[in-house]
Parts: structure tokens; C-alpha cells; sequence
């Protein structure tokens, strides 16, 4: 029997997953390690096989953050720092868009500034079509514009698009009360309501793509990428991680 991809509303399911720089390199590492990116890219696909619509927002810290200027004196403005964190998701954009198509699948690189040479701008009503033709869509550049979080821009598309489900892949199993890096005591919470997410404080989405997805009742699902299998069953709709709605 084949696994039903629709929404319950007979409709196809359509995800947009937000990956962080963390997902391009081995742990503790910086940079892009091609067996990290080869991997994300076979799960991605494996699943986009299967009929599921699925963008890709990137994040840039494995390369460069564009907030790490901010507690130095480096004769960098700040806002271009941020520009310079941007360009930095473009190239995991193009080091992933490799490694999928690598795999057979097809994909399109959409960058929310003007890339040319290697990218198409992004325009809403042509990353829909992409998405209805089985691409897999990779949206580099944030929004285009600095001060704004990748976090905020997975929101903004998943909301333009007409996700599903916001998925945000990071390095702990879901939210918890306290950093369970430094506090083992912290309590994991398997559901959770926005407003307790802005209440607590919770650092697992910066408070403005919280606060865009509870405006707009877009679920958030939070998991943790290193555990095997866990992308896959989150992009297909199981339970993982912690649901915030």
C-alpha cells in the first residue's frame, strides 16, 4: 500500500524545512563536509519521491554569521556583516542543489536577492510552480534584506507558500525548558503552545518567526537532524521532535 502524502484534505502535502548551517558540516566543525551535505540530500529526496512538496530554507553559520561582527570592533558595519551571512547560505544552497540532483532529483535554487549567474529570484508564484512540478526548491538569502534572522524567513515562506508545517532541523531532539547542552535537568516538552514558547524566552526560534507563526496558526515542528531517520519521518508528517501550535 503507498503512504498517503496528502494533507487530509485530499490536497498534497507541502513542507517547508529549515536547515541550519549545523546540517552542512560535521559536529563541532565549520565549513561544508560533502558527507554531511550528501546525506541531507538523500533523505530530501527520497521523500520529495514520494510526492511530498518540500522547500528548503538554509541557514549560513557554518560558513559566517552575520551577528558574530556585532561583539567585535572590525571595521564591518553590522548591516553588511549581515549581507555577508547571506551570501553565505547561497553557497550551502548551491553545495546542496549538487547533492540532490547528484541523486536524481531535480531542484531549483532561489535566492531572495538577485544571484544571476547562479540562482533565479525568488518570486512567490514561480517557487509554487516549481513545487507543483516536484521540485525540490532551495531558498537562499534569507529575505534579502539584513537584521532578519533565517528563522524569520523560513516562517515569512512557509506562510507565502502555503505550507503545511514550518520543520526546523537542529542539533537537540526538541524544545526544552533550559539548554540540555549545560543543564541535564532541563525538562523536554513533546507539544507546547507558542505563547509559552515567547513567555519562557525559549532561544529555539528567534521571538519574530514565533510570533509570524502564531499570528497565522502555522505549526512549527522542532527535531533533531543527527538522529537517524528523523528528517525523513518529519517531512513525512510523523510525530517528532516537539510540536509547537
Amino acid at each position: 500500500m503507498s503512504q498517503d502524502t496528502t494533507n487530509g484534505a485530499g490536497q498534497t502535502r507541502r513542507v517547508v524545512l529549515k536547515i541550519s548551517g549545523e546540517c552542512f558540516c560535521l559536529p563541532n566543525e565549520r565549513g561544508i563536509s560533502m558527507e554531511s551535505v550528501s546525506l541531507l540530500a538523500s533523505q530530501v529526496a527520497a521523500v520529495a519521491r514520494k510526492g511530498i512538496q518540500i522547500a528548503v530554507v538554509m541557514g549560513g553559520g557554518n560558513i559566517l554569521r552575520g551577528g558574530q561582527f556585532k561583539a567585535v570592533n572590525t571595521g564591518i558595519q553590522e548591516s553588511t556583516a549581515h549581507y555577508m551571512g547571506m551570501l553565505a547560505t547561497v553557497i550551502n544552497g548551491l553545495a546542496l542543489q549538487d547533492a540532490i540532483e547528484l541523486v536524481g532529483q531535480p531542484t531549483r535554487l532561489m535566492s531572495a536577492f538577485s544571484m544571476d549567474v547562479v540562482a533565479e529570484t525568488y518570486i512567490r508564484r514561480r517557487a509554487v510552480r516549481h513545487l507543483e512540478k516536484g521540485r525540490i526548491i532551495l531558498l537562499a538569502g534569507g529575505t534579502g534584506s539584513p537584521f532578519v534572522t533565517t528563522d524569520t524567513a523560513a516562517a515569512q515562506r512557509a506562510l507565502e507558500l502555503s505550507a503545511d508545517v514550518l520543520l526546523k532541523a537542529t542539533k537537540v531532539d526538541g524544545v526544552y525548558s533550559d539548554d540540555p547542552e549545560r543543564n541535564p535537568q532541563a525538562v523536554f516538552y513533546p507539544e507546547i503552545p507558542y505563547e509559552d514558547v515567547l513567555k519562557q524566552n525559549l532561544r529555539i526560534m528567534d521571538k519574530e518567526s514565533i510570533a509570524k507563526c502564531a499570528e497565522h496558526k502555522m505549526p512549527i515542528m522542532i527535531f533533531n537532524f543527527r538522529s537517524k531517520g528523523n528528517l525523513e519521518r518529519a517531512i513525512m508528517g510523523e510525530r517528532v521532535g516537539t510540536l509547537i501550535s
